[in-house]
């Protein structure tokens, strides 16, 4: 596995020569230390699991030790990953209103900051497309990562769109069936944290052939749907100190695995309940939407889920042939998400 203090090592210097890219530019020091506190303060602080997927990839795909100059490209990849979740994050943050992220102030509400965070969004995914040009313009893969990149961000804002618009309580909860979380799961999750950190290694080490994607997409994007169900379950049952926020999906009428699973075991009476609580602010509609999840008894209805798809998975991984090493890359991300308490 990546040594994660060498690929934290990288930021540094993609830091320095974004600053440099500023002074050429005429930024005035003022904004350039702005832009300096935005990219730490959300990148820096998080597990880094997309951006350290790009270089495990690189490497066991490899078979061997990369030298210093692949381990350098495959982390910048990476970084940019980064970058893309950094920037996805404080959008989501605002329009979720969130208080925390990672056990600190959402960006968009420390001090000096406020609604000039979107701004900071848009900035941090344009930083990255920058990266990409001063590293990789000459790669023969180049325009295949650039595409990647505007796919996974199209992917993305679509689930996000998606997860808006389930998100208004006036539309009520009729439109939350299986169907539409995979969708959302899918897409909002899955295709730019699971799919492309895998995808973009395969493109700079020009293994990226239809056959290899296709089977990235088929096992990876399942496997993002899984994370995104842990996600949900975490929002809702996990320890805030542990997961670095305090839940709020049930006061927001997020479509999430739980309330799909509860739609289609309630009772009528449990509906009507449901109908009036869910979505609304408030410690008595908080717990009436609890009662019935304990009452459905979903926790363990999740710890049922949660093992079929581990080994659904694992069934999918033990067929994949080894010659090509995927099959070490599946398992190696499979190993950590699995039961995850955070």
């Amino acid at each position: 596995m990546a040594n994660r203090e060498k690929f934290e090592s990288v930021l540094e210097v993609l830091a320095n020569e974004i600053q440099e890219d500023l002074s050429r530019r005429g930024a005035p020091s003022t904004i350039r230390d702005r832009v300096q506190q935005c990219l730490f303060a959300n990148t820096k602080d998080g597990k880094l699991n997309r951006g350290l997927t790009v270089v495990d990839t690189g490497c066991t795909l490899l078979q061997r030790s990369p030298t210093p100059a692949e381990f350098q490209d495959l982390s910048i990849l990476g970084w940019t990953v980064e970058m893309l979740q950094a920037s996805y994050l404080v959008s989501d943050d605002i329009m979720d209103n969130s208080e925390y992220r990672r056990g600190k102030l959402c960006w968009y509400r420390q001090d000096g900051v406020g609604l000039a965070a979107i701004n900071d969004a848009s900035f941090l995914k344009s930083l990255l497309f920058s990266i990409l040009k001063r590293h990789f313009y000459h790669h023969l893969e180049y325009t295949s990562i650039i595409e990647l990149f505007n796919e996974a961000s199209y992917r993305t804002e679509l689930g996000q769109l998606a997860d808006e618009y389930m998100a208004v309580k006036a539309r009520g909860m009729d439109q939350m069936t299986a169907e539409a979380y995979s969708f959302i799961a899918r897409n909002k999750t899955a295709f730019y944290s699971f799919y492309l950190p895998v995808a973009l290694a395969l493109h700079y080490l020009h293994l990226a052939n239809e056959s290899n994607l296709e089977q990235v997409k088929t096992i990876m994007l399942s496997m993002g749907e899984y994370f995104q169900v842990q996600d949900d379950y975490l929002d809702c049952f996990g320890d805030p100190s542990v997961i670095g926020k305090v839940g709020t999906d049930i006061e927001d009428h997020k479509c999430t695995w739980l309330i799909v699973r509860t739609l289609s075991l309630c009772s009528l009476e449990q509906r009507q309940v449901l109908d009036l609580s869910y979505g609304r602010q408030g410690t008595v509609h908080d717990t009436n939407v609890r009662t019935i999840f304990h009452d459905l008894r979903l926790e363990r209805l999740y710890r049922e889920y949660e093992d079929e798809k581990v080994y659904e998975l694992q069934k999918e991984i033990d067929r994949v042939n080894e010659r090509n090493g995927l099959k070490h890359v599946f398992q190696l991300v499979l190993d950590k998400i699995s039961r995850r308490d955070k």
